[in-house]
């Protein structure tokens, strides 16, 4: 007789860690450390651009890889950023228009033209410094 046992349970895709406090969180929770937090936070950024170039966001606009937008699992959608990278000291003001990144480990996806002016785009992955300039309210433009 054969028998077959499966069991799922529910985990977060990822874990931060904030590098003062060393307090971890799940992916969603970001938001809250950002909006708790006066001060930048450091995430791990990414960038996306050629594959997704002219088609729809997950807020219903149409992506520019050329323009200076982001994606974020949780943060509502128009939120404006202020994003350093500081291996190179570039900053870039982004603002959230998409959901991911979904790769594990990463928290934030800038367009590639985001990450072109800030130095990211040869290291491909890096830590950045993002503060809030303005919180989104969540509209989508569908």
């Amino acid at each position: 007789m054969l028998f077959w046992n499966w069991s799922c349970t529910s985990a977060p895709r990822y874990t931060y860690t904030h590098p003062k406090s060393g307090a971890t969180t799940k992916d969603k929770d970001v938001t809250l450390l950002l909006k708790n937090t006066n001060r930048a936070t450091i995430l791990t950024a990414s960038f996306y651009g050629k594959d997704f170039h002219g088609k729809k966001t997950s807020n219903g606009e149409v992506f520019d890889m050329y323009g200076l937008s982001a994606a974020h699992k949780s943060l509502p959608f128009g939120t404006v950023l202020h994003v350093t990278y500081p291996p190179t000291g570039k900053s870039v003001t982004v603002t959230i228009n998409d959901r991911g990144p979904f790769i594990y480990g990463r928290d934030l996806d800038l367009s590639y033209g985001a990450a072109n002016k800030i130095g990211l785009v040869n290291d491909g992955v890096g830590k950045v410094k993002v503060r809030v300039l303005k919180w989104g309210d969540g509209s989508r433009k569908n």
